[in-house]
């Protein structure tokens, strides 16, 4: 199978780099007139995945705000990536998993194997048990022809006391992102291994060896309604801005309930980043 950053990078030249969000937070069922049952989480997710599917390169559904509804919300889950699978946009499911040993695996067949129902192009992965503990989710990839994107520099409060902390001079995060421009070495014309670094950090720390220079994609949460704005993007990522994969959930979501202003909310942003890169 063709590695999945060779089809990202054709399906962004095609399509943009927006990767939008599919979160079926409670507030958003509530502005869509839904009630926060299954069939409210039913109706949500399968508009967003008409509206999204055939316009956007990734879409993202958020894992947790399925699996609060339990049996009936994976099932949502396997028919919205099912949806937007068929409407040709690639799947990043946002689950941060990280375990060790058979655990790990296990996470990796249920995401990356295709025979699996929940089976995606790729997922979002926990380092922080140390990083060879993803070895068998990117031995998955590999073999499958999926992707990782691997937390590095998120932007919640809490994350500086571990991402920022230091041995030899060099953060955690700078750690991280070595071992993900290792996976990448050779990747043409783009590597399978991303980094997820918020788009409203407060910015790179070269003193720590923190390069965002990875030879992957960069997905940057938090784009629109958190606060990360197109000149966040510019500031933080640099000249590796053209990798970068800008992530917006609720400022595209609220535009519904109707699929074709939900569409027309993505393509907005989807352009105003193009022209960013552009510029």
């Amino acid at each position: 199978m063709t590695p999945f950053g060779a089809r990202l990078a054709a399906a962004t030249a095609e399509r943009g780099p927006l990767c939008a969000g599919i979160d079926p937070h409670p507030g958003l069922l509530a502005a869509w007139g839904l009630d926060a049952t299954p069939a409210g989480l039913e109706r949500f997710a399968r508009t967003a995945a008409e509206a999204l599917g055939p316009v956007c390169s990734v879409v993202k559904p958020q894992s947790a705000f399925f699996e609060r509804f339990g049996s009936a919300g994976i099932a949502t889950l396997e028919r919205t990536v099912a949806d937007l699978r068929a409407a040709g946009a690639l799947v990043l499911l946002d689950v941060k998993r990280g375990d060790i040993g058979s655990t790990s695996q296990a996470y990796a067949d249920a995401y990356l194997d295709p025979s699996s129902p929940l089976a995606v192009d790729a997922i979002t992965a926990s380092p922080f048990l140390g990083f060879g503990s993803l070895a068998p989710m990117v031995d998955t990839a590999r073999r499958h022809g999926g992707g990782l994107f691997v937390l590095a520099l998120t932007s919640n409060p809490e994350a500086p006391a571990v991402q920022s902390a230091r041995r030899e001079g060099r953060s955690v995060a700078a750690e991280v992102l070595d071992e993900l421009r290792a996976l990448n070495a050779g990747a043409d014309p783009l590597g399978s291994f991303g980094a997820v670094v918020g788009a409203t950090i407060a910015g790179v720390d070269a003193s720590a060896g923190e390069s965002l220079d990875i030879g992957g994609p960069l997905l940057a949460p938090g784009v629109g309604a958190q606060g990360g704005t197109l000149e966040d993007v510019r500031r933080i990522f640099g000249d590796q801005a053209r990798h970068v994969l800008p992530s917006s959930s609720r400022e595209v979501l609220g535009a519904g309930p109707a699929v074709p202003a939900v569409r027309e909310a993505a393509l907005r942003s989807n352009a105003a980043f193009r022209a960013l890169l552009d510029s």
